[in-house]
């Protein structure tokens, strides 16, 4: 097709709508144009870049011995009543009116319902299947052009295998497909602990790219390399159950609340030389003010 006939509705003016950038340039190049409220039609140009990534993935995932499907993502709802994951999903599940039938907001219930009736030996183990579709979920508040819509396309991969050390080598598996993918994609990435969620399970990692328009807040130490998501983050400091029990007797001695003077004191070592204890049975207090309201934040000293 010669390039002046190509369709690529481009716009000089940046639409009241799209505060994020991506959604700004997407909109302007001629790649999205939105229908309705988080939902959005990929034009040729766009379509072209979302076949190219989605290349990328199906090469990765089908180099560790995945095996791609397409699942229907209308659902009957008794299979989800199963789960118990109606009400797990609340609002977010789109229910069909006159049917009793969901449109999927991911896919683990059809995978189990086509695996249980066939993967029942050892030997039809270790399976992965993965598949590119259509997902659907009622977000309140569709913002972010394609980021946080209604209706999006989305890679889910899920492996059966005979015991826990199987999945974990299936896990590494797709940690390594899925850094190659983001290789490939030429992103700048991180690693960091999660919230399963509705999803649940008993562990998660989520693949994160720093940007001004992110909705997640991640606590990141760049000495040691601790990633996770703020909702999961755990403290590394030494917390005060860990102290001796000698200590612990003397905490329980403590008197009651009381002022005490301290004269020129400035800082917790100045603190602790003062009144000659550990830095660790002290605490540093700072008030910060969020939304309004004032929050009281204790900070354990250091061990």
């Amino acid at each position: 097709m010669k390039l002046s006939k190509y369709f690529v509705p481009t716009l000089k003016e940046v639409p009241s709508d799209a505060t994020v950038k991506s959604h700004i340039l997407m909109l302007r190049s001629g790649m999205i144009r939105m229908v309705g409220a988080g939902i959005y039609s990929f034009l040729p140009l766009g379509y072209r870049v979302v076949r190219k990534i989605s290349e990328i993935i199906r090469e990765e995932m089908n180099a560790i011995g995945g095996q791609e499907f397409h699942l229907p993502a209308l659902n009957p709802k008794e299979i989800w009543e199963e789960t118990n994951r109606v009400e797990a999903f609340g609002d977010i599940l789109f229910h069909i009116k006159n049917r009793e039938y969901v449109l999927a907001p991911t896919h683990e219930e059809i995978m189990t319902f086509h695996a249980r009736n066939v993967v029942k030996s050892y030997k039809d183990m270790p399976q992965i299947w993965y598949q590119i579709q259509t997902k659907f979920r009622n977000e309140p508040r569709p913002r972010s052009g394609v980021i946080r819509g209604r209706q999006f396309l989305m890679k889910d991969s899920y492996s059966f295998d005979i015991n826990q050390d199987e999945q974990d080598k299936s896990y590494l598996l797709h940690d390594k497909a899925y850094r190659a993918i983001f290789d490939r994609c030429k992103l700048k990435y991180f690693v960091v602990g999660a919230s399963s969620g509705a999803m649940g399970g008993s562990g998660s990692e989520e693949f994160m790219v720093k940007s001004d328009a992110g909705e997640d807040t991640v606590a990141y130490c760049s000495s040691c390399g601790y990633a996770a998501n703020a909702e999961v983050a755990e403290s590394k400091v030494t917390v005060i159950e860990s102290l001796s029990a000698e200590a612990l007797v003397k905490a329980e001695e403590s008197k009651a609340i009381y002022e005490i003077h301290t004269p020129n004191v400035k800082s917790i070592d100045e603190l602790c030389e003062f009144l000659n204890i550990k830095e660790i049975v002290c605490a540093k207090s700072r008030v910060y003010i969020n939304d309004g309201k004032a929050v009281l934040i204790l900070m354990q000293g250091k061990d």
